[in-house]
């Protein structure tokens, strides 16, 4: 097998040269990876900063355990001992009781606090560690959800600021990229059967590949690919249906049914579920079924009341528009009940 080291510095490489350069970061921009201390974020970083010389972290601590703190400090100074600079550690906590689930919550506050870093150092990208067997993990979850072709779709390469380099590689090529001495923190949540993802990890895919034989993983994320040009197709169709009826709304940030009426089921639902996200429902938290019930007051109208969804929003039927309207008032920063805030204390996942 090729040397581990050389195969992730080549897909940090490349990822960040972009197909065709089409989507390249400048070669003096600042890089940020997003390391948690966990092996794999732990090898993107070493990687990245042995092929760009810019290249910084973001240590987001979620503070889910005692000496969660020190961890971050620990692992933001080995950083910096290995060249990376800036390094940041980010405190972040959000209510243990959102409506979204505690992996959910940590994932979008995370997020939240990616981006704030980054805007605020000026970096042209935050990559992160995401692996092959990521991604597998991710299109069973999405499967089990019912969330339609996104799910299988995974998780984007890149998206604004985020970059995934790391999709194309094993879990176990990406691990054995590290130096011996390199110190890794094992967060013991990944290890959780009380978490969805650490189950499918340590229990649904060994499964898969034991009975079904091996090279499951890679199938997985051989589907994500193959179902994400169709998804991203019908994504863009559906922004633009979104623009062209909120463009001519007479009532902000609702659609007219009969407009939405002469839509292929296709479509509509990929509108709606467009437009909901728009008017704040966490799109992790958003599935099929909830996208069936909204469009079901176009499709199947008899005069039903509204829709409770994630992220304490409600869709509703008036005048022959579908409305959304909050199911419970802010909290501090304008956050709802259900919606990530501040910072995230709760499980974590690795995207």
């Amino acid at each position: 097998m090729s040397d581990p080291r050389l195969l992730v510095r080549r897909a940090v490489r490349e990822d960040l040269a972009g197909p065709s350069g089409a989507d390249a970061v400048p070669a003096d921009a600042l890089v940020l990876v997003a390391c948690s201390g966990g092996a794999d974020s732990l090898a993107l970083a070493l990687a990245a900063r042995a092929e760009r010389s810019r290249v910084g972290a973001v240590v987001v601590d979620h503070g889910l355990r005692a000496g969660s703190a020190d961890e971050a400090s620990a692992t933001a100074e080995q950083l910096r001992a290995a060249g990376l600079d800036p390094v940041e550690v980010v405190a972040v906590t959000v209510p243990e009781d959102s409506a979204d689930g505690p992996e959910a919550a940590a994932r979008e506050v995370r997020h939240r606090a990616l981006h704030a870093t980054a805007l605020r150092l000026g970096a042209a990208a935050v990559l992160l560690g995401h692996t092959l067997d990521d991604q597998a993990e991710t299109v069973l979850l999405g499967l089990a959800r019912g969330s339609g072709l996104r799910s299988l779709a995974g998780m984007p390469r890149a998206r604004g600021l985020i970059r995934r380099p790391l999709l194309d590689l094993r879990r176990d090529v990406v691990r054995a990229s590290l130096p011996a001495d390199a110190v890794v923190v094992d967060d013991p949540h990944n290890a959780d059967d009380r978490y969805t993802r650490a189950r499918v990890r340590h229990r649904v895919l060994p499964v898969l590949e034991r009975e079904l034989g091996p090279g499951v993983a890679e199938a997985l994320a051989r589907t994500a690919a193959l179902a994400r040009d169709d998804a991203d197709a019908l994504a863009e169709l559906a922004d633009e249906v979104v623009w062209d009826l909120l463009h001519g709304a007479r009532d902000e940030g609702t659609l007219d049914v009969d407009s939405l009426a002469g839509l292929h089921r296709a479509v509509l639902s990929r509108v709606v579920r467009t437009w909901l996200v728009d008017a704040g429902c966490p799109p992790g938290s958003l599935s099929a079924a909830h996208v069936r019930r909204v469009t079901a007051l176009v499709t199947a109208w008899k005069g039903q009341g509204g829709v409770a969804l994630p992220g304490g929003v409600e869709a509703y039927r008036a005048y022959g528009r579908l409305c959304t309207r909050p199911t419970a008032p802010p909290l501090a920063g304008g956050v709802r009940p259900g919606q990530a805030g501040a910072g995230a204390r709760s499980g974590v996942l690795p995207d």
